[in-house]
This record gives C-alpha cells, sequence and structure tokens, in this order.
C-alpha cells in the first residue's frame, strides 16, 4: 500500500516538474493574453493517469509563481487547472470503461475539452481583472492557444500512450 502512495507521488511530482519546467522555459508564450502554455499539452495525460490531477495544479501553481501575474493568477489560475484535470479524468474513466477502441479514442476528443473551454474563459476573467483586458477577445486568444497546445500536441501524446496502454493490457 506505501509502495502505491509513494508511486502515485513521484508520478505527480514528476508531472508538476515537467509542466512547471515546460511553462517556465516557453515563457515569452506561456504567459498573457495571447498565449500557448507548451505544458497545456500535459493535461491529457489526466485523461487515464489520476496522479496528473494534482501534478497539474501543482505545477500550475509553481509555473504561475514564476509567471508574476500575482494571487488572481497564481491560485484561480491554478484552481482552473485542477477542475480541468479533475474533468479531465473523469470523462476519460466514463471512456476508459468502454471495451470499444473507438469509443476511448473518441472519447478522448471530448476529454480534452475542458482544459480549453476553462482556460479561456477562466484565464480571460484572471487577465480582464488583473491587466485590465477586453473579455471576450482574451477569451478568445486564450482558447485558441490552449487549442493549440491541447489538441495539436496533448492529443497526439494521448493517443500514443493510449495505444501503448491497451496493447500493454492486450498482452497481459
Amino acid at each position: 500500500m506505501k509502495a502505491m502512495k509513494t508511486h502515485f507521488l513521484t508520478r505527480a511530482a514528476a508531472i508538476a516538474a515537467l509542466y512547471a519546467a515546460l511553462t517556465i522555459l516557453f515563457a515569452p508564450i506561456s504567459y498573457g493574453q495571447i498565449q500557448v502554455r507548451v505544458s497545456e499539452a500535459l493535461t491529457a495525460l489526466a485523461y487515464f493517469e489520476p496522479a496528473a490531477i494534482p501534478g497539474l495544479y501543482i505545477g500550475c501553481l509553481l509555473a504561475n509563481l514564476y509567471g508574476g501575474l500575482g494571487p488572481w493568477d497564481i491560485f484561480l489560475g491554478s484552481f482552473l487547472t485542477l477542475v480541468a484535470a479533475s474533468l479531465t479524468w473523469a470523462i476519460g474513466m466514463f471512456f476508459l470503461k468502454s471495451s470499444q477502441k473507438t469509443y476511448i479514442y473518441r472519447g478522448s476528443l471530448l476529454g480534452l475539452l475542458p482544459p480549453v473551454l476553462i482556460n479561456a474563459f477562466g484565464v480571460a476573467l484572471i487577465l480582464k481583472v488583473v491587466l485590465e483586458l477586453p473579455y471576450w477577445i482574451t477569451a478568445l486568444y486564450v482558447g485558441v492557444g490552449e487549442a493549440i497546445a491541447v489538441y495539436a500536441l496533448g492529443y497526439p501524446l494521448l493517443i500514443t500512450l493510449l495505444k501503448r496502454k491497451i496493447l500493454s493490457e492486450e498482452e497481459n
């Protein structure tokens, strides 16, 4: 039992570190009204990996501490990631219970939608409050950037990992 907890915490910590590192490494495009936070591709991991939920939250918290937009961004922005990752996991669990591979893969498209929508509207609200940016155009910009990160980068990652997971389960 203790080994399982340690393994879970290790996976969560690795995801947190990777998320924070990618966000900070790509800082010029990770913050502001027009952003493509490359690290958001990792939200795809929450589709089947429960350790991704706290990992993404902590990674976002660390990245937002670095980003310098203050408490709104640090706490609310990170909370948005927590909610999005939780919803992605819930959708993943629904579709992964199906034994049909087509439902699992189609479900992954739906499962990646929460990070896009929640961050588009939530981050736009933060940016409106903190930077006094116009809400709707900011929601559009953040949503497009999020969709690029999540679907162009995260979706191929998710499909690759799902195929590996399904193949390893079929072998056992």
